[in-house]
């Protein structure tokens, strides 16, 4: 019994460290000639941070990025609009942990290499085409550069956690098409920088039309943090933008202006932006939910399955689960069909709620409701949005997305240890 997995992002390397957990042999085939630290800061929420503990990689976890005890929404003038207590600060039984995206992955690596061996994990070894021979499937392997075959590997599963680009995806909805931009740009960075609103807080402000997000990500050692941030502005979906290079360095002149003037009394947002050395401009793009994700022996799993907008801090978080559920399943049927069912029977509508809430701008909607009732500012948020608005708007989308604190902390692990009956309600 063995399970190919295509692609060794998050969602790839946990997926492999929850089947070792489970003594089922698999292998990871990524496109990349070395798999190396990339990207920016991401928010892995108390579901994730559950699911990485139950690996035993809390310690390393922890280590690696900054507790976040608190989110505050702000208006664009840096009014607080709505904030609450996160992670441990809010009762929950794990952290939610803020981390560069580089660093994760890198942990999850080590730990692969640590647990399963190095020859586990095949660079450079692209996914071209699978063949599906009934009892086991077959997937050929090439090199993304130049095209040349690099293996043809027969195993029972084949896993595509393959990313927003899948190519399993696109033998499972070949006539989909390029990811859906919704006309926003984020300027993605990082800056070296004093601590603000305690040090572990993670902040939103402006509107849909204009945004800024950051927290921090690491603490340097010498008083000052290593703050993550994003700052977004939304265009016409028509506009001419440079869509033919996303993920590209960011050009100062298309974002600072517009940001000039949010210096708050807590926060200098123009001097964070210029504190960065580099910073990398991506679209706002994800995918219509699909209405299957299997087909016999081959499934789809993280951004493969359901990209969505980086909205409430969902896509590692549920990638991470996908990759837990798909485990249980498995111990539950074996390595068959049937276990990739079940697996999407829970994990396909679970993510396609998320997808669609981020698409309704999520928790962040209050941000917006307040621009548009108050656009010049407030005296008092209750005479603006009620309490009730501000509380039900994040309560609900907690409940959506899978880490409503009481239900969390009292369901079992979706991967029980021996002995102990597994979760079907993550």
């Amino acid at each position: 019994m063995t399970v190919i997995i295509a692609g060794g992002g998050i969602g790839g390397l946990v997926t492999a460290l929850s089947l070792h957990q489970a003594d089922i042999p698999c292998r990871i085939y990524e496109s990349v000639a070395r798999i190396a630290p990339l990207g920016v800061g991401i928010n892995l929420l108390p579901h994730a941070v559950r699911e990485l503990t139950e690996l035993g990689l809390a310690d390393r976890v922890a280590a690696a990025g900054i507790a976040t005890e608190r989110l505050a929404y702000f208006s664009r003038h840096g009014q607080e609009i709505w904030s609450e207590p996160r992670g441990r600060a809010a009762g929950y039984h794990w952290p939610q942990v803020s981390i560069h995206r580089g660093e994760l992955q890198m942990l999850l690596y080590d730990a692969v290499v640590e647990r399963l061996g190095a020859a586990a994990i095949h660079s450079g070894h692209h996914l071209a085409a699978w063949q599906d021979n009934g009892g086991t499937i077959e997937a050929r392997f090439v090199d993304r550069q130049t095209g040349a075959d690099r293996a043809v590997v027969t195993g029972d599963l084949l896993i595509a956690a393959d990313g927003i680009h899948s190519a399993g995806r696109r033998s499972v909805a070949p006539e989909e098409g390029p990811p859906i931009w919704n006309g926003a740009i984020l300027w993605r960075g990082t800056t070296e920088a004093a601590p603000f609103l305690g040090g572990r807080t993670m902040i939103m402000a402006g509107h849909e039309q204009q945004k800024f997000v950051c927290y921090p990500i690491a603490d340097l050692g010498d008083g000052r943090l290593l703050i993550n941030w994003i700052a977004e502005r939304k265009f016409s979906p028509d506009t001419a933008w440079r869509r033919e290079d996303w993920n590209r360095p960011g050009r100062r002149a298309d974002y600072l202006p517009a940001f000039e003037d949010w210096r708050f009394d807590w926060l200098d947002i123009p001097a964070l932006i210029r504190g960065a050395e580099k910073v990398f401009e991506y679209p706002m793009v994800d995918r219509d939910p699909l209405e299957r994700w299997s087909t016999g022996r081959l499934t789809l799993l993280g951004d493969a399955a359901h990209p969505m907008y980086p909205i409430g801090s969902n896509g590692a978080s549920q990638a991470i689960l996908d990759a837990r559920v798909l485990t249980r399943e498995i111990l539950v049927h074996g390595p068959t069909p049937t276990a990739l069912s079940a697996y999407e029977a829970e994990r396909r509508p679970a993510t396609a709620r998320v997808v669609e809430a981020n698409r309704a701008n999520g928790p962040e909607q209050v941000m917006q409701l307040v621009q548009e009732r108050a656009p010049d500012g407030f005296e008092q948020i209750d005479d603006v949005l009620s309490d009730r608005e501000r509380e039900g708007t994040a309560a609900a989308y907690k409940q959506l997305a899978g880490f409503d604190m009481e239900a969390l902390n009292a369901r079992p692990p979706i991967v029980a240890p021996a002995g102990l009956a597994p979760s079907r309600e993550p």
